[in-house]
């Protein structure tokens, strides 16, 4: 992630390994060139382990902006001690018979759960109010002349995206069940204008549904991000977090940041203040956002998705289509 002055309430923020290094070079010089050499805002690098000197001197060489590396604390990032290793091992058994990805690395568990409910509360950022996630090995390719923070703030949005698609329901498959039993306690914080219709459409792939128990599987790509963290920090999210951690699906299944970020907004939040970022250009292999404008340079068409792409995992076109207001629509 990274991260603005100590003097703004802004911060862009990127989780990465040393090993990562090539990767994300190749990433900061894109969002030095085409954004961030017009507003310096700092970067905070985060990992689990402390980052190289090698690391740190190398990143320093390819911006002007202050950089800051945290190291992420055990206590937030280890799996919590309510985790039944003999349950945990069963249901990941059957879930690598079933060849869902990752499922078997404790690490990305962790990554998940930690990008879910915990980074906003690090001591780095607990001063910050908005984030921008970038990730090592993404690709930037718009030239951006506006301050996105400050856009965010102007308009009273508290989310942006560039790319939504379906998950494998395997991976989320008592996510919405969960959910729904805290909401049975909890009704009162549910927005009256959230994306429900988003979170529950059952047109492209009603097998999903069936396997969640309800939930469409529709998320947000959650290594471009862009939000703010006070809706994180509230009452509403904290509490149904908690339940998300009591039932233990980050590590019997794999529930991942970018669904529990989608679920959270979808039923918490105004989607009105959820902002589809058409004009950023950007790419995370295999997906693109790319608008066809003079103000892109991508090696590849531009687009959204390629043809047969669309029916099997886009979920783009029903945020358009159910969600976003006529307002919204006509400014595209």
């Amino acid at each position: 992630m990274s991260e603005a002055s100590t003097a703004s309430k802004e911060i862009p923020v990127g989780g990465m390994t040393n090993q990562e290094l090539k990767d994300i070079i190749h990433t900061l010089r894109q969002l030095e060139a085409n954004w961030n050499h017009k507003f310096h805002y700092p970067y905070t690098f985060i990992n689990d382990e402390p980052f190289t000197d090698e690391f740190k001197e190398t990143i320093r060489r390819h911006t002007v902006s202050d950089c800051y590396f945290e190291i992420i604390p055990p206590e937030i990032w280890n799996k919590p001690s309510n985790i039944d290793p003999d349950i945990e091992r069963e249901k990941i058994s059957k879930l690598t018979e079933k060849g869902v990805l990752y499922i078997d690395k404790d690490s990305y568990h962790n990554m998940c759960r930690f990008n879910s409910g915990y980074f906003y509360h690090l001591e780095r950022l607990k001063q910050f109010k908005y984030y921008w996630r970038f990730e090592p090995a993404t690709d930037y390719y718009c030239a951006v002349d506006y301050d996105l923070f400050k856009f965010m703030e102007d308009n009273n949005k508290t989310y942006g995206f560039t790319i939504s698609l379906y998950d494998n329901p395997l991976t989320v498959e008592t996510l919405w069940p969960v959910t729904l039993d805290f909401l049975k306690e909890n009704p009162q914080y549910v927005h009256p204008n959230g994306a429900f219709r988003w979170l529950t459409e059952n047109v492209q792939h009603p097998d999903y549904t069936k396997t969640t128990g309800g939930y469409s599987t529709c998320h947000f790509w959650s290594n471009f991000e862009i939000g703010d963290m006070d809706f994180y920090r509230g009452e509403a999210y904290t509490k149904w977090m908690e339940a998300l951690e009591e039932a233990g699906g980050f590590y019997y299944e794999r529930w991942g940041d970018a669904p529990v970020h989608s679920v959270g907004l979808g039923l918490f939040e105004d989607r009105s203040k959820i902002h589809w970022f058409r004009d950023i250009g950007y790419h995370h292999s295999p997906y693109k956002n790319i608008p066809n404008s003079d103000k892109c340079n991508a090696p590849e068409d531009s687009g959204y998705f390629s043809p047969e792409d669309v029916y099997d995992q886009n979920c783009l076109s029903n945020w358009i289509r159910l969600e976003m207001t006529n307002k919204e629509l006509q400014t595209y």
